[in-house]
């Protein structure tokens, strides 16, 4: 993959995997997401469930998908979508069964995934909705492309997304923060894929802290 642009190509009324990708965001940038990752990533963060106390300050929760017109800003702000677009209620729901299949997915273990029928089974009727088609192109090939040419089109870029980072197996390093009071995505980047935590530093530390004192309880 070549290093990633400022922006990438999204042209709706033609949408495939080069169409649908891109410019990362600073957090993704920030945390060394791969850009064949980036939309998951971001479309799985959307919901930010971290609610920790770091140097005394709380953590606000907030969900960047709050309505069907904040589900529209969001694709237009990543490049999958035009702004104004209408979002229906039933695109909303759409959108969102999908945003919680998917953090279900990646909150198991990489081993897990590929045995627990209950995860797959809702990942597969939440993708259902993003029918792909192979798409023959002049200069690119074949590749996966977007059935789909409604305002929802652009989230089609999140099952290309899973399907090409399942079969290259970086999908498997995309993983949910073990911290109960995180449950971040965070992308692994550590050669034996052993991580647990988005931050070693911050949610580890206070992980390994807590069961710390609870065993020096449990002792007394």
């Amino acid at each position: 993959m070549t290093p990633v642009n400022d922006l990438y190509e999204c042209q709706l009324q033609q949408t495939s995997k080069n169409d649908l990708l891109v410019s990362m965001s600073k957090q993704s940038r920030k945390f060394g997401v791969p850009d064949e990752l980036a939309n998951l990533y971001e479309f799985a963060n959307s919901l930010d469930f971290r609610h920790f106390t770091h140097f005394g300050v709380q953590h606000p929760q907030s969900d960047a998908l709050s309505g069907p017109k904040a589900l529209g800003d969001w694709l237009a702000e990543h490049g999958m979508g035009e702004g104004g677009a209408k979002i229906t209620p039933a695109m909303f729901h759409t959108a969102l069964r999908l945003r919680g299949a998917l953090r279900a997915y990646l909150q198991c273990e990489p081993a897990e995934r590929r045995r627990n029928r209950d995860v797959l089974g809702a990942l597969d009727g939440a993708l259902e909705p993003f029918p792909l088609r192979v798409e023959a192109r002049a200069g690119r090939g074949a590749m996966l492309a977007a059935v789909r040419r409604d305002a929802l089109a652009g989230l089609s870029a999140i099952a290309i997304e899973v399907h090409d980072g399942t079969l290259a197996g970086t999908l498997d390093r995309l993983k949910m923060c073990a911290s109960e009071e995180c449950r971040r995505v965070f992308y692994d980047r550590s050669k034996p894929s052993t991580r647990r935590w988005c931050m070693a530093t911050l949610c580890g530390n206070r992980m390994k802290t807590r069961a710390y004192r609870e065993r020096q309880r449990e002792a007394k």
